[in-house]
Order: structure tokens, then C-alpha cells, then sequence
């Protein structure tokens, strides 16, 4: 076998894994086995040369993975993080400048309209403006009991983190934003395929695929590419903090295994990337086999 080409199915770890659970919003220290956001395998090549970036939720996970891979393709970085999650933001904070670029940690809950103006100012003070957007942030809890479980503070919080926030950072981003310049979401294989237990998270993440595809074609004509990525599971302190049980979490996926984060921030990458000028209202399906719509 060449071994520039791993396999797949046994690159990185397979469930089952030890039995683990965390407060919310988690961390990934205490994770087993410990995620990969590409620390010591992403290599840039300078697709993303000087462009000025925003993303939420980029002390852990996807969002952190997302902010090395732009730092080390040429980007500086805003990110934003809980106020409580200050400890793994110093460390997305100290990647993106390892790699030579500019790190705006903002400590900022979404879910508040004048907190989401105030990221968008201060990014644009820090920055100079904003070339690219990723709303990345997101918060789910299962409640495998059903529907009577979910509370109205959880669904509130679900919907103003998952949708809201997006929504008020698109539209105020807008006014720093030029032809050329991008917004990604992440939405979810849970937008086509819901788990029951995620039902109010799934509802949200629905709503991203469509509210790509309507925004992409309400910008297009101010050239403003619109694309969102659609993970299967991906290995995150979401998980251990928000799953009754996470020894087969991925298990399902054909691969047989979760996704690392790492795995996920080259689509971000390419999406950003003026390689992808023709690409818009996209959604990139990165779900280790699951077939999507």
C-alpha cells in the first residue's frame, strides 16, 4: 500500500471507545482518545494569502481546526469562544500564531444580537475587514426520552446559537465584505437524516442548508459566495459533553468511525479559496460515506 494514500477506515481511531461524559461545553483535554485538529499534519500552500477571517466557535473542534488550517494557508483569524472556554481558546490563539498570523480570540455569545455587532466591530478594527465568515458555533443536547424532554430554555438556546447568531453575523458582516469575499456554515449530516434524540439540534441544522442556499442566491449578483459544510460525526467535546454514551459514537458512519476535525478543515479551506470562485449555495457533504440528498 502507498503510504501517501492511508486507509480510510483505519487512519485514525475506531470505536469503541472508553465510556467518557463532561460537563457542557467540554474540553478536549480529558477526551480519549484526543482529537486531531492537524497541529502536526496540515500543510499550507498559501491558498488564503492575507485574507482577514471570522470564526465562531473556534476554541475547540471543527472551529479550531478550521482556524490552524487559514492561519497556516496565510489568513489571520478572529475567533470566538464562551467566556468560559477562555482556556481553550489561549491554545487555538497560540496555533494561529505559531503559524505566523494575527489572533483575535473574542470571548462573545452569540445568541445576542449587540454581542454579535460587537464581534463584527472589533474584527474589523483588529483586521481591517472581513474576507471570509464561517459560523461555525453550535450548541445541541440529546433527550433520547422525546419531544417532552426538551425544554423551552434548551430549545431557546438551541435555536438562538444554531440560527440567530448566523443570522445577525451575515447580515452585519455584509457591510465589510466585497466581491470575492465568502460566508461558510456548518450545517449537518442532521439535516437529512435526524436523529431522533437531536430532534430541536437536526431542526436547526436544516434551516442552515436552506438559509445557504437562499442567501447564496440573494448575493451572488454582489459576487459574495454563500456555502455551507455538512459534517457527519465528528470527534468534538460536543460529544462527550452532550451524549448519554460515547463508546460507538460514529460507529454507523460506513467508514465505521468518527471524523477528526482535522479532516473537516479542508473543505473550509477550499470553499474560502478563490479555487472555489464558481462555487456557491454549495453544500459539501463530509459524512464518511453516509449518502445525502
Amino acid at each position: 500500500m502507498d503510504e501517501r494514500l492511508p486507509d480510510p477506515t483505519t487512519q485514525y481511531p475506531r470505536p469503541d471507545f472508553p465510556a467518557q461524559e463532561q460537563s457542557p461545553p467540554g474540553w478536549t483535554g480529558p477526551m480519549d482518545p484526543p482529537p486531531d485538529h492537524g497541529e502536526d499534519s496540515y500543510r499550507g500552500h498559501g491558498r488564503l494569502t492575507g485574507l482577514r477571517t471570522l470564526v465562531t466557535g473556534g476554541d475547540s473542534g471543527i472551529g479550531r481546526a478550521v482556524a490552524l488550517a487559514f492561519a497556516r494557508e496565510g489568513a489571520d483569524v478572529a475567533f470566538t469562544h464562551l467566556p468560559e472556554e477562555e482556556r481553550e481558546a489561549d491554545e487555538t490563539a497560540r496555533l494561529v500564531r505559531e503559524a505566523g498570523r494575527r489572533a483575535v480570540p473574542v470571548a462573545c455569545d452569540i445568541r445576542e444580537e449587540a454581542a454579535c455587532r460587537a464581534l463584527i466591530d472589533r474584527t474589523v478594527a483588529e483586521l481591517g475587514g472581513i474576507d471570509v465568515l464561517v459560523n461555525n458555533a453550535a450548541y445541541q443536547m440529546s433527550q433520547p426520552d422525546g419531544i417532552e424532554a426538551i425544554s423551552t430554555e434548551q430549545f431557546d438556546r438551541v435555536v438562538r446559537t444554531n440560527l440567530y447568531g448566523m443570522f445577525w453575523l451575515s447580515k452585519l458582516a455584509l457591510a465589510h465584505m466585497g466581491a470575492g469575499a465568502s460566508i461558510i456554515n456548518t450545517t449537518s449530516v442532521q439535516a437529512y437524516k435526524p436523529s431522533p434524540h437531536l430532534l430541536d439540534y437536526a431542526m436547526t441544522k436544516g434551516a442552515i442548508a436552506n438559509f445557504t442556499q437562499g442567501l447564496a442566491q440573494m448575493l451572488a449578483e454582489r459576487g459574495i459566495r454563500v456555502n455551507a459544510v455538512a459534517p457527519g460525526p465528528v470527534w468534538t467535546p460536543l460529544i462527550p459533553a452532550t451524549m448519554p454514551d460515547t463508546r460507538e459514537f460514529g460507529k454507523q458512519s460506513p467508514l465505521g468511525r468518527p471524523a477528526q476535525p482535522a479532516e473537516m478543515a479542508p473543505a473550509y479551506v477550499f470553499l474560502a479559496s478563490p479555487q472555489a470562485g464558481y462555487i456557491t449555495g454549495e453544500i459539501m457533504n463530509a459524512t464518511g460515506g453516509t449518502p445525502l440528498p
